[in-house]
C-alpha cells in the first residue's frame, strides 16, 4: 500500500530536481509542524533528497538518484 504522504514526497522531489536548492529555502517551504505530514523526512529517509556543502557554499539540497528513479516510475502526464 502506498503511503498517503507519496504525492506530497514527490512534489518535493520534483521541486527540489528541478534545480538545487538552499537547505534553508526548502526547510522554510516543506517544513511543517503536523506529525503526519513529514514530507521533507520521508523523502530524506527513503534516500530521494540529500544536503551538501561544498566549502564557503551554504548547505544545499538536491535529487539523489533513487530521487531521480522514483521520478522516472511515478511520472505525470500532463492533460492539455
Amino acid at each position: 500500500m502506498a503511503d498517503v504522504n507519496d504525492p506530497l514526497v514527490l512534489d518535493l522531489v520534483e521541486w527540489v530536481a528541478r534545480e538545487p536548492r538552499s537547505y534553508s529555502e526548502v526547510m522554510e517551504t516543506w517544513r511543517t509542524s503536523c506529525p503526519r505530514l513529514s514530507i521533507w523526512e520521508d523523502a530524506v529517509d527513503r534516500g530521494y533528497v540529500a544536503r551538501t556543502q561544498a566549502p564557503g557554499c551554504s548547505v544545499m539540497v538536491a535529487a539523489t538518484a533513487l530521487g531521480q528513479r522514483f521520478l522516472l516510475e511515478n511520472a505525470r502526464r500532463h492533460v492539455a
